[in-house]
């Protein structure tokens, strides 16, 4: 990943339903530049899923965002305010068939309560 890759953005939860982008922008400006502000929408409802994100322009913005925002009332909510993880990348854990573990049917030990 080139340095100008890199993205300063908060995960941003439990948000009121009637929050939008635009609340969230000046919510958060006081903190740095924000470049976007994002509400993440249901595909079908076209309604809030009450959490979204928002990108500084530098690290420094995000942390005193995370810091100064977190656990504070947004809309009448309060909201978890952290960093997001990244988009790109590996990604590790989740489902597949990786490695034995153990138990079952046809443990080469004999005993089924290992």
């Amino acid at each position: 990943m080139e340095a100008s890759d890199v993205e300063y953005r908060c995960f941003v939860g439990g948000l009121a339903w009637a929050t939008d982008d635009n609340s969230l922008h000046n919510a958060f400006s006081p903190y740095g530049e924000v470049l976007e502000s994002k509400i993440i929408l249901d595909r079908e409802t076209q309604r809030s899923r009450g959490f979204g994100f928002v990108t500084f322009s530098s690290e420094q913005a995000m942390r005193d965002a995370i810091e100064g925002m977190n656990g504070k009332e947004l809309d009448g909510r309060s909201i978890t305010v952290n960093e997001a993880q990244s988009r790109g990348g590996p990604r590790y854990g989740g489902g597949g068939y990786g490695g034995n573990r153990g138990g079952g049917y046809g443990n080469s030990d004999g005993n089924w309560r290992s």
